[in-house]
């Protein structure tokens, strides 16, 4: 017997929901953890939904729909808004597409060193653990932003069975290298609340056409979080201007790009857990990681 589609098995957790307006499910494209779909409704504008085949746990679309909560309330950013939340599916209000301008990606600019500066917050993590894509996020709160990093946001990956078929005995111990260094790469920044997993695809735009987010995995963390991972993961061209507007406003320093590798690290080594194609995140892993491997010889 042929397995239902994703837009099938969409419908029927809307129905089960009691979303019994519902008249169709188009699939939709773009994410990479999720099924994902638009609902079309009677006499009602449609929504988006999305849900996951087998929910690792009751809570993913819950904290998915706090942290919408808090980059709206908390840092000013305009998101959808949540419908519903539980935990077979999240469904959301329509955004539009991304126009592909060089002021869009301005305004983006403003809105995130917005969300940044405004937040600023004394310690790092957040109240709760929440989901990058489909393994939890670990945000047990701590005072140093070194230590946090090393422990919650590169080394609790070393134990997935992807990184550790991918990553030899020298790589993790270059890893471990890098975490204990540090306090040397990188300036000490103050937390600040971070959307958390900010590529160009969890970037959208309101009816009227400001940026908007969605899919968050939200934390008290760096800016330069996000900042990397928008820098890292093939921004458009029109995006160019974005990088010069954000520093300014920021007054980030000349340097940051060369930190972008070592905090993408982070995102890389997500990927690499979690997905069978790793989109080139070992070899980017392990060409950051080769200056802390030890080398043998006089």
């Amino acid at each position: 017997m042929k397995a239902p589609s994703g837009s099938a098995l969409l419908l029927e957790a809307l129905l089960r929901s009691g979303l019994n307006d519902v008249v169709t499910v188009e699939p939709a494209t773009g994410g990479l953890a999720a099924l994902a779909g638009i609902a079309v409704r009677r006499g009602v504008p449609p929504v988006f939904v999305k849900a996951l085949a087998e929910p690792p746990a009751d809570d993913v679309f819950v904290a998915e729909a706090e942290g919408l909560a808090a980059l709206r309330e908390i840092g000013g950013a305009p998101t959808p808004d949540v419908l519903l939340a539980n935990r077979d599916l999240l469904v959301l209000s329509m955004l539009a597409p991304r126009p592909h301008s060089e002021s869009f990606w301005e305004q983006f600019a403003h809105l995130l060193a917005r969300l940044h500066t405004s937040t600023v917050h004394p310690r790092f993590g957040w109240h709760r653990d929440n989901w990058l894509g489909r393994r939890r996020q670990v945000n047990t709160w701590h005072d140093d932003g070194f230590a946090f990093f090393a422990q919650h946001r590169l080394l609790r990956w070393l134990d997935q069975p992807r990184v550790e078929a991918a990553l030899d005995r020298a790589d993790r111990s270059a890893l471990e290298r890098l975490c204990h260094r540090l306090p040397e790469l990188l300036p000490d920044r103050p937390a600040c609340l971070t959307h958390g997993d900010l590529w160009a695809q969890n970037i959208m735009a309101t009816a009227d056409g400001r940026p908007a987010l969605i899919d968050p995995a939200v934390s008290y963390m760096w800016a330069e979080v996000d900042l990397a991972h928008v820098w890292t993961t093939s921004p458009p061209p029109e995006a160019s201007r974005f990088f010069a507007v954000y520093a300014e406003l920021t007054s980030l320093d000349s340097d940051w790009r060369s930190r972008m590798p070592i905090i993408q690290l982070r995102q890389h080594l997500a990927v690499l857990a979690q997905f069978d194609d790793d989109w080139g995140a070992g070899d980017l892993i392990r060409a950051t990681l080769a200056p802390f491997r030890r080398r043998s010889g006089p």
